[in-house]
């Protein structure tokens, strides 16, 4: 699954702001042994205490009081039939379970939620063999767990097969998840209906009963019933159509391979497709309402080369003889994997060469980076539990950078991955933070692990490791990884063995021994020692929270190295800090170079403390060499000055990576009190030469941050000499940019942050310039094509009159290009109107003209705006109902929302405001880790203001 920024994906995330028992039938099964991962407890019939079990709809005992499922009956393959219909817009299904006994036992528990079951009968093997009539089912429902338990006449013999069939109906979800309906407008101005599955991570059991736990993997046979002029996807390729009476269609597929039910997909619509093969013979569809067919050539060509990538590079051939990649008009996140029928947001995979930016093409091609990693990793191999979701969603999300930079070096996405890491840094540097594997089992805790620590900390970890095995080793475990649990689950551990062993099984002689590298006999005991190294080393990072802080003092030739929990807005004096430290122990690799030599020098800490000694006496030193690591370093005595005076003098002689690196160092190290704000501002004089892009859009997205911050508190005298400094500092790089889409991606990307800030800014040339290009884009009916890195900002700077505002509305209704209505809209919300602001939230609560999809970030854009703030933390509190009606409590959505209106707060009364707002919906049942994250990420930037608002004051006084 991908998280869409929608509007919000600019260059960064604003600085303010997740004994198993083993048992084999394969004695009675050979075809299918299920030495399994299940655990078996020793019987499953009622027990006598009537009051250890919770109480079913009808006021009987239900008879199972776990949230997870037993593990005595295990689904081997579903025959599923559904028939939406797309005008009463609900739907009839049917389905025929094939599942396996291992123990005796007089119930059967699925998961089910919001489905009416009409009927449920059982057959034992046998009576399907001779075809006798299935035994009537009792059932049970216990909504609480989302649950279903279905009484058996007669207890389970073990071993056997057994068939449910199971006759259930519903309406199509009004919301995202499930089985539900989505909307489009032609051109022509119809409205259109098609229905669409997203069932990750616990939403299957709502279009049809299932063991709906990863674990559970099974084979899924699908029959679609639909009108002629729709048709239907699903997962596998279609092998036969039937026609019935009434001129309905039944589509049947193949079936699938064995996966987990929340990869299970089907839709019924009218898009239109593009398709084309890629070398290993595998067809690739991109799907699109009829309108946008244009609009998916892009993503065909990137589909198509990505796929025949990761064939070689996994060494392993993508099982499925089709794909399709799909665009929905209503889908809550980014992408989502389901195995051979990708689903994408319109503006995750459509790409309109007159519309669409630089960073849009960056955008689509990663998150189709990221889904089509995920058919190896999460789909083939799957992580056991929800705990571990990150071993799909890290993998994916490191994987992008593997595979953008090797298909599309053009799009310099290796400088761009620092973002990946330094977005997250922001979260794990608070104590709120959490490990990347950690418990989960209600479905909201399970939907809040779908967070930059499982996505983003995960890829960084994964990249940290790459670097310190070196690319051929880490590619070799992976390989080794994905086909030994291929069809099958894995955990922490299992990653971690196999990135320990270069030896493929393949490399393995008769005799066990692995000759695949013929140093390997002499040194099994240093290997052995590696292996254990790894999992060592890994589980520091996966199994604490958090994020290392390095502290680095150099003696002459010796350096003395510590290293501590990095906190934001904790500071060493404050007496809380000593106990926040307490227990935390990373095994850092650490990389550094130095001034006299371009060597990468290599060290692991283990300890608090320890000593290295350089070879030769060195002006300064640099840690952490390109980023690479997930730590932050602190340069204590005069290692800060030092860099800083080389900064100065010729910047070039550290790495452009590790310019970046020092930029967001300083600045975070400011927010954690170990640095005066002076020092790093200090830092940032040296961009006046910077020629990379990275590191001068780093240094301004710090600068612009602040000035943002200032101008939402009305702290006007700072504002106004912040803007006059950024102005007066960055003007000769702010007059070399054109207002055209030439040049690098890099260049465009800066192109389009420099200008934005100009005109954020006021700066007149840049005002007049998109207010004249607005004009003649309003005199030509919307026909001109503007260049689309700064088609934003002309709408932004047209938005501003009511004139333009009106006319930008106009078109963004009638506008076919969803990457054009994203910079629309976030146009529209730039408006110093309440009012028209007011009416842009209420067009995306009604969700016609704005989808209810693009609620969370439009209120996360009318919030970052001083107009703003107010209205949009007001109206989360006085329609907090109505937004849980739209959305999950743990979906991404409602995160964003929280946090996207209220973690720019920086003053005591918004603390308390919020603090009272999150306790009264604790009072009402409703938590989630987020709450806490805010309040600390408020209390950070009281705090920060508190410590450099006098400083950062005298300092602008001195320098503008």
């Amino acid at each position: 699954m991908f998280h869409s920024s929608a509007m919000v994906n600019s260059h960064r995330k604003p600085m303010f702001n997740i004994h198993r028992g083993f048992y084999c039938l394969a004695a009675i099964l050979p075809q299918i042994c299920i030495c399994s991962q299940f655990s078996v407890p020793s019987s499953y019939h009622f027990t006598e205490d009537p009051g250890a079990f919770p109480v079913a709809t009808n006021g009987e005992r239900f008879p199972w009081q776990e949230l997870r499922l037993p593990s005595v009956v295990i689904p081997l393959h579903y025959d599923l039939f559904v028939h939406p219909n797309l005008t009463s817009l609900d739907f009839v299904a049917s389905e025929k379970i094939e599942v396996l006994v291992s123990n005796a036992t007089q119930f059967i528990i699925l998961h089910s939620k919001d489905l009416e079951i009409t009927n449920a009968t059982l057959q034992s093997e046998e009576d399907s063999r001779y075809m006798k009539p299935g035994k009537e089912l009792k059932v049970l429902s216990y909504p609480a767990h989302e649950q279903i338990a279905l009484l058996v006449p007669e207890k389970l013999t073990p071993h056997l097969k057994y068939y449910v069939a199971i006759d259930f109906q519903a309406k199509l979800g009004d919301g995202f998840e499930g089985f539900y309906k989505s909307t489009y407008r032609t051109l022509g101005g119809e409205t259109r209906i098609l229905a669409v599955t997203d069932f990750e991570p616990t939403q299957a059991r709502m279009a049809f009963p299932c063991f709906d736990e990863p674990l559970f993997k099974a084979n899924f046979s699908i029959k679609i019933r639909r009108e002629s002029r729709h048709i239907a996807l699903s997962n596998m390729p279609k092998v036969k159509t039937i026609e019935l009476e009434g001129g309905l269609l039944e589509d049947h597929f193949e079936t699938t391979v064995k996966m987990s039910t929340y990869l299970v997909a089907y839709i019924v619509c009218d898009f239109h497709s593009v398709s084309g093969f890629t070398s290993s013979g595998v067809k690739v569809s991109i799907y699109a309402s009829p309108d946008k067919r244009n609009q998916t050539h892009y993503a065909l060509q990137a589909s198509l080369k990505l796929l025949d990538f990761y064939e070689k590079y996994f060494d392993i051939y993508y099982p499925l003889s089709k794909l399709d990649l799909i665009a929905i008009p209503d889908f809550a996140p980014g992408a989502m994997e389901n195995w051979g029928l990708i689903t994408y947001r319109e503006t995750s995979l459509l790409f309109d060469p007159k519309t669409s930016s630089a960073s849009d093409k960056l955008w689509v091609t990663r998150v189709i980076a990221h889904e089509l990693a995920h058919q190896w990793f999460g789909n083939l191999v799957t992580m056991e539990w929800w705990n571990d979701i990150w071993l799909n969603e890290g993998f994916a999300k490191y994987m992008e950078l593997i595979a953008v930079n090797a298909t599309y070096p053009e799009l310099q996405f290796d400088d761009y991955f620092l973002n990946v890491c330094f977005e997250v840094i922001t979260k794990d540097s608070l104590n709120s933070s959490r490990p990347i594997s950690k418990p989960a089992e209600t479905p909201t805790q399970i939907q809040e692990m779908f967070d930059e620590v499982s996505y983003n900390k995960g890829a960084c970890i994964l990249n940290m490791l790459k670097d310190f095995l070196g690319e051929e080793k880490f590619q070799k475990g992976i390989i080794q990884y994905l086909k030994k649990f291929s069809y099958r689950n894995a955990k922490n551990d299992d990653l971690w063995s196999s990135l320990s062993n270069s030896c493929l099984e393949s490399d393995f002689t008769s005799g066990g021994v692995c000759h695949s590298d013929p140093k390997m006999t002499s040194n099994m005991l240093a290997f052995l020692g590696e292996n254990a190294e790894v999992k060592e080393m890994m589980t520091t990072w996966t199994l604490q929270k958090g994020i290392p802080l390095l502290v680095v003092k150099q003696d002459g030739c010796s350096l003395q190295l510590q290293q501590e929990r990095f906190l934001q807005g904790v500071f060493q004096e404050d007496p809380e800090w000593r106990a926040l430290q307490e227990r935390y122990l990373w095994h850092i690799p650490l990389t550094y170079s130095t001034s006299s030599s371009n060597v990468i020098h290599r060290h692991i800490l283990k300890s608090k403390t320890d000593t290295l000694d350089l070879p030769e006496k060195t002006s300064w030193v640099k840690f952490n060499v390109d980023s690479n690591g997930y730590y932050i370093v602190h340069y204590e005595g005069h290692g800060w000055d030092q860099l800083i005076t080389q900064l100065n003098q010729n910047h070039t002689l550290l790495r452009p990576k590790d310019r970046v690196g020092l930029i967001h160092d300083v600045f975070q190290l400011v927010g954690a009190g170990r640095l005066t704000l002076d020092k790093a501002l200090d830092m940032t004089y040296y961009l006046q030469h910077e020629t990379s892009s990275p590191a001068l859009l780093e240094g301004l997205s710090y600068l612009e941050s602040f000035y943002h911050m200032m101008d939402r508190r009305n702290i006007s005298d700072i504002s106004e000499n912040l803007k006059r400094y950024l102005l007066q500092y960055f003007k000769p790089v702010i007059d070399r940019q054109s207002w055209s889409d030439k040049g690098s991606v890099w260049d465009r990307m800066l192109r389009s942050a420099l200008l934005k800030l100009a005109c954020d800014l006021n700066h007149a040339p840049c005002i007049q310039k998109a207010a004249e290009l607005f004009s003649q884009w309003m005199e030509s009916s919307g026909k001109l094509n503007i260049p689309t890195d700064v088609l934003k900002i002309v709408y932004s700077v047209g938005a501003q009159t009511t004139a333009g505002w009106n006319y930008l509305l106009e078109q963004y209704e009638l506008s076919m290009s969803s990457a054009e209505q994203n910079k629309i809209l976030y146009a529209l919300s730039t408006s110093k109107h309440q009012e028209k602001l007011l009416k842009l939230i209420e067009l995306g609560m009604e969700g016609k003209v704005i989808k209810t999809q693009n609620l969370a970030a439009l209120l996360h854009a009318i919030a970052r705006r001083p107009k703003g703030q107010q209205l949009a933390w007001d109206f989360v509190r006085e329609n907090w109902t109505h937004l849980l009606k739209k959305f999950d409590l743990g979906s991404y959505d409602i995160r964003m929302i929280i946090s996207g209106t209220t973690a720019h707060f920086s003053s005591k009364d918004k603390l308390q405001e919020v603090k009272l707002f999150f306790e009264s919906l604790e009072a009402q049942g409703s938590h989630l880790d987020i709450f806490q994250t805010v309040l600390e990420t408020i209390t950070k930037n009281i705090k920060w203001l508190e410590k450099n608002l006098p400083t950062l004051r005298t300092w602008l006084l001195v320098n503008t």
